[in-house]
């Protein structure tokens, strides 16, 4: 557990970084970092994004998106929320999923997410990655969101492991191939 709270000490003092802020150095290449941590210190990752959201004086401002969040708000701004159980259960698991990936596309999911305007400093925080799958895989989403993000940072918190080329959700599922991004440590 202190290996984990080692490596999130060392994102503060990587966000920090000016360079870092203002996405120089990665040889033209969208800033997209990805921080790779076991499942299981889930709780111990999400508190400290919220310490990290409350903290004053910062360089950075952290600018939080939770995929889930988005996709359930999604959900209820389109008025299915209610009915995913019971659709469920008349039509089965396999016609709810791709009911719901056909409604939680990654355009739809960035409506939400965006913002303007970017400012130096902002540095956006993905997560709910673990939450929200198998209705969004992570390599689509950011696929999608390259272009309305390229000017800050954004820190994917990944619940699996990454090497550069390939994201492995949970340790157990090959989540997709995503050659942009970068390990933030």
């Amino acid at each position: 557990m202190s290996e984990i709270k080692q490596e999130l000490d060392q994102i503060r003092d990587r966000i920090s970084d000016p360079n870092f802020l203002a996405n120089k150095g990665l040889s033209n290449e969208v800033g997209i970092h990805v921080f790779c941590y076991d499942p299981a210190e889930e709780i111990i990752v999400r508190d400290f994004i919220t310490r990290l959201q409350a903290e004053s004086g910062t360089p950075y401002h952290i600018k939080e998106c939770d995929l889930y969040e988005i996709f359930l708000k999604l959900l209820e701004d389109k008025r299915v929320l209610k009915s995913v159980e019971g659709l469920e259960e008349k039509r089965g698991r396999d016609y709810l999923l791709k009911q719901l990936q056909k409604i939680s596309t990654p355009e739809a999911l960035l409506e939400y997410m965006k913002y303007e305007p970017h400012e130096y400093g902002d540095v956006l925080f993905l997560t709910g990655i673990g939450k929200i799958y198998p209705f969004m895989r992570s390599h689509k989403m950011l696929d999608s969101m390259q272009h309305l993000f390229e000017d800050i940072p954004v820190v994917m918190f990944y619940p699996g492991s990454f090497n550069g080329q390939d994201l492995g959700l949970f340790g157990k599922f090959l989540d997709g191939h995503y050659y942009r991004a970068f390990n933030l440590l």
